[in-house]
């Protein structure tokens, strides 16, 4: 079992940043490839950006490619996204989520264990 919380959401104005972080407890953390997702009101969730055991390969949805930056700290069992250059269509709940994945998968049923989410509100 892995326990995962996420922190660091708010209200923000746009062209602003956040950074969020997701802190996990239970089984090894550097066994898991982590993954960011979002769910705006009335939209299904999406895949925001994603990371490999190590933190050597990410990946990241197009949409913020440029702008959202995924990084882990396996000493401290905690994986960030640095959200940037914010807009209001990044507006969502955030949602972090692991994996026994060896590979950084963007699939919502690939992931074995999700967090409680974060509201990230950014306004224009």
């Amino acid at each position: 079992q892995v326990q995962l919380v996420e922190s660091g959401g708010g209200l923000v104005q746009a062209g602003g940043s956040l950074r969020l972080s997701c802190a996990a407890s239970g089984r090894a953390f550097s066994t898991y490839a982590m993954g960011w997702f979002r769910q705006a009101p009335g939209k299904e969730r999406e895949f925001v950006a994603g990371i490999t055991r190590s933190g050597a390969i990410t990946n990241y949805a197009d949409s913020v490619k440029g702008r959202f930056t995924i990084s882990r700290d396996n000493a401290k069992n905690t994986v960030y996204l640095q959200m940037n250059s914010l807009k209001p269509e990044d507006t969502a709940v955030y949602y972090c989520a692991a994996t026994s994945s060896i590979v950084i998968v963007t699939i919502i049923h690939e992931y074995d264990y999700w967090g409680q989410g974060t509201q990230v509100t950014v306004s224009s």
